[in-house]
C-alpha cells in the first residue's frame, strides 16, 4: 500500500510539472500560426511598398546624388589611404624631421604649402593627415597639410581657371583664401588645441624590424580605407538629402543681399559636399551670385563639408570635428570676404 501511494505522488507531481511547464511556455508559441502567416505576407508587402517609394522622382534624386558624391570621391579616398598605407610602411619618420623646421609656428607655413603635391580632394587628406600625426608630425602642422591639400593643388586651381575662364584674379583669390585659411587653423591649433580633442586611435607605428613593409602598407592600407569609406558614405547621403529638401526657389532669394549670399553659399558648399576638383564649375553655374560669394563656396567646400566631417569625426574624433570645423568655417568666410574684396 505504501509502495503505491508513493508511485501515485510521483504521478500527481508529474501532472503538476507538466501544468506548471505549460502555463510557463511562452505566450507567442500558441499563436505560431498567425507568426507564420505573418512572416510570409510582411516582407512581400515592405518590399513591394518600399520599391514603389524608392521608384518616385525625390528618391530617384536622392539615390543619383548619393552615389554621385560617393563614386566622386572614392578615387580620391583610395588615393589617400593608398599614400597613407606608403608613408606609414615606407618612409623612415627620420624624414619628416628634416623636411619640416624644428619650431610647430614654422611648420606649420611649410606644410601648407607642401599641400598643393597632393592631387586629391578633401577625402584623401584625412588618412594622409593622421598618418602624419602618428609619425611624428605636429597636429599644427599635418591640420594645415589636411586643409591646404584639397585647396590648392595644382588640379583644383586648374579647373577653377577652366571654370571662370579669362579671369585669373578668381583662380588667384582661390589660392591666397584657402592658404591662409590652412595657415591660420595650424597656428590657432598651436595656440588654442588640446591633446584631448583628439581621438586616441590605434595607428600602425611604422616599419617594424624583421616586418615585411608590403605586409605593414596592406595593413595601414586596409586599415584607412575601411574606416574612411563608412564616413564618407554618411557625409554623401547627408548632402544627397539635403539636394532632395531644399527648393530652388530658396537658392534665388538669397542672391540679392551680399551678406547674406555669402553666408548662404557658405553652407551649401558645406551640404552639397562637392569634391574639390568640381566644386568650381559648380560656382560658376551660380551665376546670380556675386564673385565674392562664389569664391566663399570654392574656398570653403574643400575644407569643411558632410563627408570632410564626417570623415574627421571617425578618424580624429566628434570633439575635434565640431570645434575645428566651426573655427575652419569663420576663419575660411573671413579670407574668402577679404581676399576677395581686394582681389575681385
Amino acid at each position: 500500500m505504501q509502495g503505491t501511494e508513493e508511485r501515485a505522488g510521483e504521478a500527481e507531481a508529474a501532472d503538476a510539472g507538466g501544468a506548471v511547464g505549460d502555463d510557463a511556455a511562452p505566450v507567442w508559441l500558441r499563436f505560431w500560426p498567425l507568426l507564420l502567416l505573418g512572416a510570409a505576407i510582411v516582407p512581400g508587402v515592405v518590399l513591394y511598398f518600399g520599391g514603389r517609394w524608392l521608384e518616385t522622382p525625390v528618391m530617384q534624386a536622392w539615390r543619383t546624388v548619393c552615389l554621385a558624391v560617393t563614386v566622386q570621391a572614392l578615387p580620391f579616398l583610395l588615393l589617400g589611404t593608398a599614400l597613407s598605407g606608403a608613408i606609414n610602411a615606407f618612409v623612415p619618420a627620420r624624414v619628416f624631421s628634416r623636411v619640416l623646421p624644428r619650431r610647430p609656428v614654422l611648420a606649420v607655413p611649410v606644410a601648407g604649402v607642401a599641400g598643393v603635391v597632393l592631387p586629391g580632394c578633401e577625402c584623401a587628406s584625412v588618412p594622409v593627415a593622421n598618418r602624419l600625426i602618428g609619425r611624428g608630425v605636429t597636429p599644427a602642422a599635418a591640420f594645415a597639410f589636411l586643409l591646404s591639400a584639397p585647396a590648392i593643388n595644382p588640379v583644383v586651381l586648374t579647373a577653377t581657371a577652366v571654370a571662370f575662364p579669362g579671369n585669373p584674379a578668381m583662380v588667384a583669390a582661390r589660392l591666397l583664401a584657402s592658404l591662409g585659411t590652412a595657415w591660420v587653423m595650424g597656428w590657432l591649433w598651436l595656440w588654442l588645441g588640446r591633446a584631448e580633442w583628439l581621438k586616441p586611435t590605434v595607428r600602425h607605428g611604422g616599419h617594424q624590424a624583421g616586418g615585411s613593409r608590403w605586409r605593414e602598407f596592406r595593413a595601414g592600407f586596409q586599415h584607412d580605407f575601411l574606416h574612411a569609406g563608412g564616413f564618407l558614405v554618411v557625409g554623401a547621403m547627408a548632402a544627397a538629402t539635403f539636394n532632395v529638401t531644399v527648393p530652388r526657389s530658396v537658392l534665388d532669394a538669397f542672391s540679392g543681399s551680399l551678406w547674406l549670399s555669402v553666408l548662404f553659399l557658405a553652407v551649401l558648399a558645406i551640404v552639397l559636399a562637392v569634391c574639390s576638383e568640381a566644386d568650381a564649375f559648380v560656382a560658376a553655374s551660380l551665376s546670380g551670385f556675386s564673385p565674392v560669394a562664389q569664391l566663399t563656396f570654392m574656398v570653403v567646400g574643400p575644407v569643411v563639408d558632410m563627408k570632410l566631417i564626417a570623415l574627421q569625426a571617425g578618424t580624429f574624433g566628434r570633439a575635434f570635428a565640431i570645434r575645428f570645423s566651426a573655427a575652419t568655417t569663420v576663419v575660411a568666410v573671413l579670407f574668402s570676404v577679404l581676399i576677395g574684396g581686394a582681389l575681385l
